[in-house]
Parts: structure tokens; C-alpha cells; sequence
């Protein structure tokens, strides 16, 4: 078929009370606010907290009996905590501060029973679930 010819319309059913789908309408009223996820804020807290720990390491003199990445380490035990507990906090004061945000509306919710198979009967029941097999021991 080519573009230029006028392509055949599908038939068309006409709706009568018979062919139309049940449906129900049910409206309640529902709190929307933003949350923070909690796990980014930790996972950038802890980032932030290992740059700060190597830019505080690296900018005083290192031992050098013990070397710079031993003390960057031992000092990374620290650092990457804290940054993890600055970003819960963080977390926490704004999830405060976007539940003060919160509106209530009122929410639709709607319910549609679909229509039945053109072959299936009127009073069709779920079929029964098969029984289960039993068991048997294998040795």
C-alpha cells in the first residue's frame, strides 16, 4: 500500500450497554510531598568526606616513616564517617522541611471491569487451579 492511498477504516462497534465495560469511580484524599532518598545523600556525604579527609592530609606534611597513603587511610577511617552522618543530616532536615510542604487532594481513582471474550460464555468462572503434585522421595 502506498502512502497516497486512503487506507480502509477499521469497522467500528457500535457501543450499546451490552458491549460496554462496567466501571467504578472512587475518590479520596491523599498527602503529596517530596522525599529525599536517603541512600544518595549518604553515598555523597561519604564522597564528600574522603575529598575533604585527602585535601586536609595533603595539605599538611606527612611523616615519612609512615608514608602519605598510610595516613590518608587511617585518616579516611574518620573522614568517610563523618561525611556519612553530615549527609543523613542534611537528609533528615530537609525530608522536615518538604513534609511542612505537604498539600492534601483529592484523588480519582477509577475502576474498569473488562468486557468478556466474544466466545466466552456470560456466567464464565475463573477455571480451578490443578491440584498439586505430590510428593514423592527419591533416594
Amino acid at each position: 500500500m502506498t502512502p497516497s492511498e486512503p487506507q480502509p477504516e477499521p469497522e467500528a462497534v457500535p457501543r450499546t450497554a451490552e458491549n460496554e465495560p462496567s466501571q467504578s469511580t472512587e475518590e479520596t484524599e491523599v498527602t503529596v510531598r517530596r522525599i529525599p532518598r536517603y541512600s544518595r545523600f549518604l553515598i555523597i556525604g561519604a564522597g564528600l568526606g574522603a575529598v575533604a579527609t585527602f585535601i586536609l592530609t595533603a595539605s599538611f606534611p606527612s611523616d615519612p616513616q609512615v608514608g602519605f597513603g598510610a595516613l590518608f587511610g587511617y585518616f579516611l577511617l574518620f573522614g568517610v564517617p563523618i561525611g556519612v552522618v553530615l549527609g543523613a543530616v542534611v537528609a533528615i532536615l530537609l525530608d522536615v522541611v518538604l513534609t511542612r510542604r505537604a498539600r492534601t487532594v483529592l484523588a480519582e481513582r477509577t475502576m474498569v471491569d473488562p468486557l468478556p471474550y466474544d466466545d466466552e460464555p456470560e456466567s464464565a468462572e475463573a477455571p480451578e487451579a490443578p491440584p498439586a503434585p505430590e510428593e514423592t522421595a527419591t533416594r
